[in-house]
């Protein structure tokens, strides 16, 4: 209940509470308001804390089982927090324009990521030399046009199993592509916006730099611990087989031994047994006549 509480006293410190005009109100986020003062909405922090607290065990447990979680905050108040947090925990991010196509059309997406990464590669290891100083210029700047949209996702191999969105209103295009895959969404849900249309919403204010942050590393140390109980497991299950392999070495060995000493012991029976072989009489030499 104490951590409850001191949660929610951040919460509210942060300015998590504050939601938008009345004027411009989602009557579905009904549940989620606390008052109205001054013809804002106040948002309820015993629903936020919930919701977030359901949020990060979920995320926790994907990340457990070693899928991907991708961090989409392309405002301007949450670029520079989703690319921090995201990096932190190692995990796909989207803040620069969301690319129409990058989760529904994923295959051309990794084409062009990989495409930036050649390019990059060549540019680095001397592939260019013998082109103009323009068409090196020329590459240089498309490869830093792509990393800016791409590099986020640069490590992405396939779609990622969730997505943890700020402001699901602003990133609509992400969050309709996001349930077309049945991806799992997470999303900090304002009062101007449809909680309905993500599987995990957290009430909160996505436009205070300083709400985005606090969600947001809540649930990136929430991940963190995911990914830190996966890695005790494999380490916990490396040492179980090494101890399985040398158990069965040791009892490989043991039977190898036991096996040869019984072939010796054989050998030595037979050994013992064997009829001794009879010396063929020498002819008697004619003594002549008697």
């Amino acid at each position: 209940m104490e951590q409850n509480t001191s949660l929610q006293q951040q919460l509210l410190e942060a300015g998590v509470h504050f939601g938008h005009l009345r004027k411009k109100w989602n009557p579905k986020m009904l549940p989620y308001i606390f008052a109205e003062k001054k013809g804002i909405h106040i948002i309820d922090l015993n629903k936020t804390t919930e919701a977030l607290q359901e949020a990060a065990a979920a995320l926790k447990q994907i990340a457990k089982t070693g899928k991907k979680v991708m961090f989409v905050g392309t405002k301007k108040q949450a670029k520079e927090i989703v690319t921090e947090c995201a990096k932190k925990v190692n995990m796909p991010f989207v803040t620069e324009r969301w690319l129409g196509g990058m989760l529904t059309n994923f295959n051309t997406v990794r084409k062009s990521v990989k495409k930036m990464q050649s390019i990059d590669k060549m540019l680095n290891d001397g592939s260019f030399d013998n082109i103009t100083k323009k068409e090196r210029l020329t590459l240089a700047r498309d490869k830093d046009k792509m990393e800016k949209v791409l590099g986020g996702i640069s490590q992405l191999g396939r779609v990622p199993a969730a997505l943890f969105i700020i402001d699901i209103g602003h990133e609509h295009i992400a969050l309709a592509e996001a349930k077309r895959l049945g991806i799992t969404t997470f999303g900090m849900v304002d009062t101007n916006c449809d909680p309905n249309k993500v599987d995990f919403a957290i009430p909160s204010n996505d436009d205070a730099t300083k709400s985005i942050a606090i969600i947001a590393n809540y649930i990136t140390a929430a991940i963190a611990e995911g990914l830190a109980e996966r890695m005790a497991a494999k380490d916990e299950e490396v040492e179980e087989v090494s101890t399985d392999d040398n158990e069965k070495k040791a009892a490989r060995l043991l039977a190898e031994a036991e096996a040869e000493a019984a072939r010796a012991r054989g050998n030595k029976v037979r050994g013992g047994n064997q009829p001794k072989r009879r010396v063929p009489n020498s002819p008697r030499r004619s003594t002549g006549a008697r």
